[in-house]
């Protein structure tokens, strides 16, 4: 992504934010700040800020950081609008939208705590803004459409290879190990979450965390993987046996998982309500009297994070559309001897969907 492309985003938000009545937006939520300005995908933990970008409706934008990343916001940026804070971030951005900004400045709830908006906010007038950025984000513009195929195929040439390591006696903690080197190995720069190896009834658990349980001979192993690659995410999950003797309540538990995701799958379209396919899988597996174990939603969007809007949940009337890439990932879980989860990722296109 080079400088114009972000301040091409820019100005489609501004155009929102016009709409809105906004003269600025505060960005304080990390991905939406990378994608309007370059600058830092990650904060450097949950409780500390890489920086802010202020947006504002007369174009005159503001990146806001630390002495510690005043070098890269300089390779980015106009030094001339990189506003420098040291301790108290808040109380000085607070100073800077005072001396710079004349009428309502939008911020996203979700993405500060209370004592930063406390000490942000005195003799401002500030409105919740959440969503404004992710609404733009959901649409995958062509180059990110073309790194997300190039994440995806890293996932499954992956999902190819690990049989290969799913040995008798291998723990789970292992297994994750050997998954996240083969990212690396490959050019993948992390993973994308932590990996999630379920042995057993282990594969129960929709996000459990790998430990030391080792594999068996003729078990289930749930492998739920991504890698962030060229900045965007994969995730896709699979579900094996170990063994050469799958029992029958494995083989009909993925039969009716497979068979679900690909009803969702085919009536994916632009415009269909993404409700209507969790109510497609989850009629499914109602027809095969197994609906009871699909415990969560059909899917999420996915991109610069591992879940973005849309989830596919079944009280979510937003309309598919054109450029969003979501996964598609029904699952039934037997607390007594494990679980199936069955995952893709897919581009919504023109006139239905394509597997990535």
């Amino acid at each position: 992504m080079n400088a114009q492309r972000y301040e091409a985003r820019r100005e489609t938000l501004r155009a929102a934010m016009r709409e809105k009545g906004l003269s600025a937006l505060l960005v304080s939520h990390a991905a939406n700040r990378f994608y309007l300005s370059g600058f830092e995908l990650h904060d450097v933990q949950l409780n500390e800020s890489a920086g802010y970008l202020i947006v504002t409706a007369d174009g005159n934008d503001w990146l806001c950081t630390d002495p510690r990343y005043l070098d890269a916001a300089r390779r980015l940026w106009p030094e001339e609008r990189v506003f420098i804070y040291s301790g108290d971030a808040p109380g000085q951005i607070n100073g800077l939208l005072k001396d710079k900004v004349r009428g309502t400045v939008g911020f996203e709830a979700r993405a500060v705590t209370l004592d930063f908006f406390d000490k942000v906010s005195p003799g401002l007038t500030m409105e919740r803004a959440d969503g404004m950025v992710e609404e733009m984000r959901v649409i995958k513009e062509p180059e990110e459409i073309e790194l997300m195929r190039r994440s995806a195929a890293l996932n499954h040439q992956l999902m190819e290879w690990v049989p290969s390591i799913l040995v008798p006696g291998r723990t789970e903690a292992e297994i994750a190990w050997d998954i996240e080197k083969f990212f690396r190995e490959h050019g993948a720069s992390e993973l994308a979450f932590s990996s999630i190896v379920g042995v057993g009834p282990n594969a129960a658990l929709p996000h459990y965390a790998p430990g030391d349980v080792p594999l068996t001979e003729n078990c289930p192993v749930l492998v739920d993987v991504g890698a962030r690659l060229d900045l965007y995410n994969s995730d896709q999950t699979r579900t094996f046996w170990v063994g050469d003797k799958p029992a029958d309540h494995f083989t009909r538990a993925l039969e009716q998982t497979k068979a679900a995701q690909a009803e969702a799958i085919r009536i994916m379209r632009p415009g269909l309500p993404v409700a209507d396919a969790y109510r497609a899988a989850r009629a499914h597996f109602e027809a095969q009297g197994v609906a009871a174990h699909f415990t969560h939603a059909l899917g999420h969007g996915i991109g610069l994070e591992t879940h973005e809007p849309p989830s596919l949940n079944p009280r979510n009337e937003m309309i598919l559309k054109p450029g969003m890439i979501v996964t598609v990932e029904p699952g039934l879980y037997y607390p007594e001897w494990g679980g199936i989860r069955w995952e893709y990722m897919v581009l919504v296109t023109g006139d239905g969907v394509e597997i990535l």
